[in-house]
């Protein structure tokens, strides 16, 4: 029987031949990924359930980056509460002020997630890992409390959508325009509880950064997962930070997809979600005068050296408005001192940035970033729900590193090809 690159990993992971979409099915699992938010909640459910032990305290994963460093006493019980539980079970990979990151930008980069690999996290991004070509999902705190003691969770295999992706971007457009292109195209609930897998002559254009952001951005589909094909630009990514084995998945020729869709990546524009859903996407021939008030560049969406670098290209011998406040958020400490010992920081700082240590605080509303009512931000993060960012009556604008160096500069939602 034909099977997708999801359905392939499943089935080798769950030690079955073959598995079809819709099969229930028992995985033995990779990694358990948990945050500063969940974890605790996770914690609180392994002890219920009597368990003693992690099931491989290399496997498990913990990562203190929303409200860190702590925001506050709530946030300091909560960090405390992961610390002692990592110390206790002797857990590997906690990693905590100074040497923390952004979850999903700092996996990849320690080498923690490998093609083939399944990894379950609870965080709806942990999908981002699919740029790897693993199986990578977000489960609730309960599945991650189980999956630390039993190293197994539960899936309904999905059906798969396939994304042939071809041509090469142009100047200023990244791997964020084209995920809201694509999530503009088949909206919130497109993808629901599916794979969305890309394949195509034009992933060999796309970076490995460009693949992160993308597959990060499949649960904004709705999607359960988003996988890209092994190529040489993964393997060379995945041997630079890992020494680990691995096993690359293509599907079959003629494998099963509910749909296809075929991307000319040379006719993406640079794209921006509206308020206050991302299938809310207009390109600069349909975007007005819209003031900002804040820029935020960073998040495990677009915090990458990559990403920042792209934002330096702007801001160089510029400075932003002076209405806007500009925050940059490198996702790793690696990436922090990469943008330092290149001289980003010094364009940032001279251009009117603040620059912060990791966190994804204004992502979620939580801090380095609050909005007030009536207020505007244009950000490379990648929801903007209502209140996301702040106050109910505020607004949150979707876009590229580009794009918000740009609008940074302007005072206004603008066209980094246009200044």
């Amino acid at each position: 029987m034909s099977m997708t690159m999801t359905q392939k990993i499943l089935a080798a992971h769950a030690g079955l031949d073959k598995v079809e979409a819709g099969q229930l099915i028992l995985v033995n699992v990779d990694r358990v990924l948990g945050n500063d938010i969940t974890s605790p909640v996770a914690i609180r459910e392994f002890e219920r359930i009597g368990a003693k032990e992690v099931f491989d305290k290399d496997k498990v994963t913990m990562v203190m980056d929303h409200f860190a460093p702590n925001k506050d006493i709530k946030a300091a019980v909560q960090c405390k509460t992961c610390r002692d539980f990592c110390n206790k079970h002797e857990v590997t990979h906690f990693y905590d002020v100074g040497r923390m990151g952004i979850e999903h930008a700092l996996l990849p980069e320690k080498g923690l997630v490998v093609p083939g690999d399944v990894v379950i996290g609870a965080d709806s991004h942990t999908c981002t890992y699919g740029a790897l070509g693993a199986f990578s999902t977000g489960v609730g705190s309960t599945d991650m409390a189980c999956g630390m003691a039993t190293g197994k969770a539960w899936f309904k295999v999905p059906s798969a959508i396939k994304f042939v992706l071809k041509g090469k971007l142009n100047k200023y457009v990244s791997g964020k325009d084209v995920i809201l292109h694509i999530i503009g195209k088949i909206g919130v609930d497109g993808a629901l509880y599916k794979s969305m897998e890309f394949t195509g002559e034009g992933v060999k254009s796309l970076t490995v950064y460009d693949r992160l952001t993308i597959s990060n951005m499949a649960i904004e589909a709705g999607a359960k997962n988003g996988i890209f094909e092994v190529d040489e630009q993964t393997e060379a990514y995945v041997k630079a930070h890992s020494d680990r084995e691995f096993v690359a998945y293509k599907a079959d020729e003629d494998a099963v997809y509910d749909a296809t869709y075929e991307i000319d990546l040379s006719a993406i524009q640079s794209t921006v979600a509206f308020p206050h859903l991302p299938e809310n996407t207009k390109t600069f021939d349909e975007i007005g005068e819209i003031k900002i008030d804040q820029v935020v560049i960073g998040s495990c969406t677009n915090g990458h050296y990559k990403d920042l670098a792209e934002a330096a290209e702007i801001f160089k011998g510029r400075k932003i408005a002076k209405h806007v406040r500009a925050i940059v958020i490198p996702a790793t400490q690696d990436i922090y001192m990469q943008a330092v010992e290149n001289g980003l920081v010094k364009i940032f700082i001279e251009a009117g940035c603040v620059v912060s240590t990791p966190t994804c605080g204004p992502c979620l509303g939580g801090y380095m970033g609050i909005l007030a009512a009536g207020e505007r931000a244009v950000a490379t993060t990648n929801r903007n729900f209502v209140g996301r960012m702040g106050h109910v009556e505020s607004e949150v604008y979707l876009a590229s590193p580009a794009v918000a160096a740009a609008s940074a500069v302007a005072g206004k939602i603008a066209d980094p090809a246009a200044l």
